[in-house]
């Protein structure tokens, strides 16, 4: 059994007692469930410049404690939003990420951007969780969903009024994909053995429809890397690492995001 196996059997135990915990209907009371979500799709369709969405991870699988600042959910979300981050990403699993309760809330109360919440969804449950945070898009992982679990969930999600961000790390993947996604993520690290390749992300890239505003994710720690993927048409960048593992993420954002508008201007 690999990582994302693991993962995921993990999660639906994690679901069901959360619904035996917490039902459905005690999340349509929630002040937060009740506001209009951001776009994010919108924002990727709009700008034809560095768009990143910088991520709040405290640890992962494979790299362990990222964090190691102790930096607050709440003042990395202020430095990323202040210095032109186009979303914040939110890491919300506790038991391989180390996520802490109120990370999403406090990332929250500090944005008036869009948030991913960074999850791995496999249930009805986990979207009307998801409104009740507060988040504007929510991650469907094609390679642990079917194709008419992933239409189910997009389908829920868009009714929630959230978008949705699915992920793709194979051909197979983008079979998979249900028509009314509102952004395409191709990971460019592999889940199973957690090796990068760009290069598979660019030939994955030629494979989707043009009208999908498309990210790349995952590996990516250079302003080099970001001006190659964004000159063969990636429309946006998550990251999360690369600021995270530094004393001061934001700092660190500031930096990169800085860098990245200085090549661009010289293409």
């Amino acid at each position: 059994m690999n990582i994302l196996d693991k993962i995921i059997a993990h999660k639906r135990q994690e679901v069901e007692i959360a619904k035996a915990n917490c039902p459905i209907s005690s999340f349509a009371q929630t002040d937060l469930y009740q506001r209009s979500p951001f776009s994010l799709s919108q924002k990727l369709k709009s700008s034809d410049g560095i768009n990143i969405i910088a991520e709040y991870k405290r640890a992962s699988p494979s790299k362990g404690l990222i964090n190691v600042s102790d930096s607050s959910p709440s003042e990395v979300a202020r430095a990323y939003e202040l210095y032109g981050a186009s979303a914040i990403s939110t890491l919300t699993d506790s038991y391989f990420f180390k996520a802490q309760s109120d990370d999403f809330t406090e990332v929250r109360k500090e944005a008036s951007i869009p948030i991913l919440r960074k999850e791995f969804i496999i249930d009805d449950y986990q979207l009307h969780e998801a409104k009740a945070m507060g988040a504007d898009v929510i991650l469907l992982i094609g390679a642990v969903l079917e194709k008419l679990e992933s239409e189910h969930l997009t389908n829920m999600a868009h009714d929630l009024g959230i978008e949705v961000l699915y992920e793709i790390h194979g051909e197979e993947d983008i079979d998979k994909m249900p028509e009314k996604v509102d952004i395409v993520g191709i990971n460019n690290r592999d889940l199973k053995t957690f090796t990068v390749d760009y290069q598979h992300s660019i030939d994955m890239l030629q494979k989707l429809p043009s009208e999908y505003p498309k990210i790349s994710e995952s590996g990516i720690s250079n302003t080099d890397t970001i001006i190659e993927l964004h000159k063969a048409g990636f429309d946006g960048f998550l990251i999360g690492e690369a600021f995270m593992k530094e004393e001061n993420p934001g700092e660190a954002f500031h930096n990169f995001i800085t860098d990245c508008q200085t090549k661009l201007t010289t293409l």
